[in-house]
Order: C-alpha cells, then structure tokens, then sequence
C-alpha cells in the first residue's frame, strides 16, 4: 500500500475544513474542489490547492469523473469523501480504486452492502446481530404490502431500501392508513434515490437511538469507542448527540459494543463505521442500520477518547494498523452535540437564508465549535442548512448541560433565522437535564419551549446601551454619582 501523501477533499462546509486540518497535522498535502457557489468558502483557501468545478453547484460535488479527474491531475494520491454526497457512493469507491486512488474509506463491496438497507439486515441477522421483524428483501407492489403489514401487526414502519436520513419513511399505526403511507413513502423514494424499493418492519415506539462508533484496519484488528445516543431527533434527523448514554445501562453498553466489533470483524470491515440500534424501554436491542463513513456527530467521541476518526481513516487508508488495543481506549467525561441549522423552529422549520451580520461564538473550558461560518459570509441557498456543531465536555452529566446552557446562551447569529434558541431551551429542559428522552421527545415537548425568547445576547445588548445612557447623562449633569450606579474618578 503506499503512502498518501496528497488528498483530494471532496466535500465542502466544516467537514471539508476539518479534513483539511487533519491533513495539515499529519503533513500531508490536501487539496479542495468547490462550486461557484461556494467561492467564499473558507476552507477553499485553508487547504493548499483549490480548484473550481463550474456549473450547477450541486453537481460540482456529485459528478465523481470530474473529480477523479481532478485529484489525478493534481497528482493526488487519494480522495476523502467526508458525510453526504458521494461518501457512501460504492461506484465512486470504485472509481477511485480502478483510477489507482485510495479511496479513504471502507471496501466498495461494503458500502454496496450497507447502502441496501434489507441486504445489511440480512447480512447481520446470519451473524446473529438482532434485527427488528419484517421483510427479507424490497417490496414495490402494494398489495404485497398490505399482507405482510397485517402479518406483523400495527405499528409498521415503511422504510427507502436504498436511501437514509428520514426520507421516505413512514410510520403507520392502522390498517387503513397503510395505502396512503406507501405511496408517499415510494414517491419520496424515488425522488431522492431514484428507487421506489422499500422495506416494511415492526415499529418501535418511542425507543433510544444508539449508534456505536467503530474503527477497523485492514489487518482484523477492530476497536470500538463507545455509544453515542442521538435519541432527540426531528422527522428522523438527529438534532443532538451525546456520549456516553445517560439512559443505557453498563451491561447493555457492552453488549451492543461487543456485537458490533464482532459483526466488522465477521465482515472484514474496513475504515470507520457506526452500527445503529434501536433500544426500547425494556433493553431489547435491535440493528438498524450501519453508516459506512464519518459521521457529523463523530466530534463527541473525539472529545471523550481523544481519538482523532478523521486521521485513523487516512492512516488506515495509508494501509497503518490500529494504533491501540481496547484495553489501551480511555473514556473520560460526557460531551453532547448541537446541530446549528439556518432555519425557522417556529415556521415548520422551514430553511433560511441570508449574510451573517453579527457572529459570537461562544468559548471557555470544555467548548468545541465546528463550523465554516464567519461574519459577512452569505449562505448558499442549494445545500444542506446545517451551519456547524457546538460541542461542549464536562466529567459528568450534570456539568455537560451546565457547560451547554452557557455556551449556547453566548451563541448569537444575526441575518437569519437557526434553531439556536431550540436548542437552549432543550438544554434547560428538566427531562433533559434528567437525561429522559427518546425518538419522541421532541414532539412531545416542541409545545411547551418559547422559542421567541430573547437571547442573552439581545439582552445584553439592551443593558449595554442602557449603561451608554447612564454614562452621558452623568458627563451632562457632572454629577459623580447617579442612582450609586456609576462613580467617575
């Protein structure tokens, strides 16, 4: 295997910057791809070569023979894909494979695997990893639907066979909802993945969401770094992410780790990856689905293990054994995640748009904060409105949602709307704080948070110039003293 010593990124946003970063700690060169839209992005400078791909933005980062194209007249000697776009592309992994560049990141016929969501579940169900009842392969045919909805009793769940992240997937609690569900769910499928393939299972109410990180080499050696718990999840997309669980048990932990180290080394598994469960209120696990590249919550595990994901996948890619042994991993504290989102909590969360006029960031103690943002910048309009990730660290629980009350309280956007006063009033929420939540607890809880509040930003901005009024009526009176709020020397 030989050596990288030059990477491609293609990607874009703070993932794209946190490649780059990890590239320039382990000296090696990286260079980025980016669309017209994305021209005042800045991580296109950060990295130490920059090219534009014109044309429609989305593509830019989609249309891999371009980029392939790219990384080898760059001479690069492998791609990283980071999250979304083509990451879980076995095509693209191939590509790049048969244009001799490492692609940074598990084998093609793994991401193939894992990409069909009823091949995976069989695949883990031979190797006695438990998956919830229902089909064995993709339905199309309604009928056939209906039969085997009816076979395992309402609440089904109609899932995408070749898709992710919420979309077309239904929930159906009764028999004569199921028609309508479908058809949805199919339409959504073929307009995101261009298959109207699903599969239909037994749905579990209100269960934890458990994921475990894991780290494989290409020599058998398999580690994991625990659970992340990102039960607190809008239409089924993760909005906060925490590790370790407050809610699971030590012996369920260790279980679900061992499964999944188990199952990556059954499969001969390489690179990163995340096994996803599904816990209910009696610890009953079940395999869900497993993402075969970083994820936007890895932040959490990297502050608690102090492991870097993005450097083992490229020292992994570089053809590096496993640094450590299990027993050598460290869990210290509890870190939790907050997406930042352009968009409106209190307009069906409807996308926003706009150019950031004022930007404070939070910081201190215990506080991470990745993003591409900056003051000035102008939001595209034709991407994901993810902005970054506030992640903060505290050796307990309890200090954690402290840490994360103020760093939130000291976050403050202004030129549109995000979901950060949504996240500050989860983050003082009793159940919260409680560490009681499941998939539900958002709509459960969505009623009772006053998202109009002011910021403490706003707040402090008003006392500021109340205190600007003070001090010019005392310079205008001459007076020493005013209510003893002010003494001038």
């Amino acid at each position: 295997m030989k050596r990288i010593s030059k990477v491609l990124v293609a990607n874009r946003g703070e993932i794209a910057l946190r490649i780059i970063r990890a590239c320039k700690e382990l000296e090696i060169k990286s260079v980025v791809i980016f669309s017209e839209d994305d021209v005042n992005g800045i991580w296109v400078p950060r990295a130490d070569e920059c090219y534009p791909i014109l044309g429609n933005p989305v593509d830019a980062y989609l249309k891999y023979d371009r980029i392939i194209d790219l990384a080898k007249k760059s001479n690069c000697d492998a791609i990283h894909p980071g999250y979304g776009f083509l990451s879980e592309s076995a095509e693209f992994a191939q590509a790049c494979i048969d244009n001799d560049l490492i692609f940074i990141g598990p084998k093609p016929k793994h991401i193939e695997l894992f990409g069909d969501k009823m091949a995976s579940k069989v695949a883990m169900k031979k190797i006695n990893v438990p998956v919830l009842e229902g089909t064995n392969s993709p339905i199309i045919d309604i009928k056939e639907g209906k039969r085997i909805a009816l076979e395992i009793g309402y609440p089904i769940i109609i899932k995408a066979a070749f898709g992710g992240g919420g979309r077309g997937m239904r929930i159906v609690h009764f028999a004569n909802d199921f028609s309508k569900m479908f058809e949805s769910a199919t339409n959504e499928s073929i307009k995101y993945f261009g298959k109207g393939d699903v599969f239909i299972e037994k749905y579990v109410q209100n269960p934890r969401h458990i994921e475990i990180q894991v780290i494989a080499d290409q020599y058998g050696n398999v580690v994991h770094l625990g659970e992340r718990d990102c039960s607190i999840q809008r239409r089924h997309q993760k909005v906060i992410e925490i590790t370790p669980s407050p809610l699971l048990n030590d012996k369920v932990r260790q279980s679900l780790c061992d499964i999944s180290v188990n199952a990556m080394k059954e499969l001969g598994y390489e690179s990163v990856g995340t096994v996803e469960f599904l816990v209910d209120e009696k610890d009953n696990a079940y395999f869900i689905e497993m993402n075969t590249r970083v994820q936007v919550e890895h932040p959490v595990t990297e502050i608690v293990t102090g492991v870097d994901i993005i450097q083992r996948m490229i020292e992994i890619a570089s053809g590096d054994k496993l640094k450590y042994k299990q027993s050598e991993i460290q869990f210290r504290g509890y870190a939790i995640e907050f997406r930042i989102n352009s968009e409106d909590p209190q307009n069906n969360f409807m996308p926003t748009s706009g150019v950031v006029k004022k930007y404070l960031t939070p910081g201190g103690p215990g506080v991470r904060l990745d993003t591409s943002l900056y003051s000035g910048y102008e939001l595209p309009t034709c991407y994901d409105s993810m902005l970054g990730k506030l992640i903060v660290w505290a050796l307990d629980w309890k200090g954690a949602v402290q840490k994360a009350r103020r760093a939130l309280d000291e976050f403050h956007i202004e030129g549109f709307k995000t979901n950060i006063q949504l996240h500050r009033e989860i983050a003082k929420d009793e159940s919260f704080k409680n560490g009681k939540f499941d998939t539900g607890y958002l709509d459960m809880n969505m009623n009772k948070f006053d998202l109009g509040a002011k910021s403490s930003i706003a707040n402090e901005e008003e006392k500021s110039l109340e205190l600007k009024n003070l001090i010019k009526k005392i310079k205008e009176n001459n007076l020493v003293s005013l209510k003893n709020k002010f003494i001038l020397y």
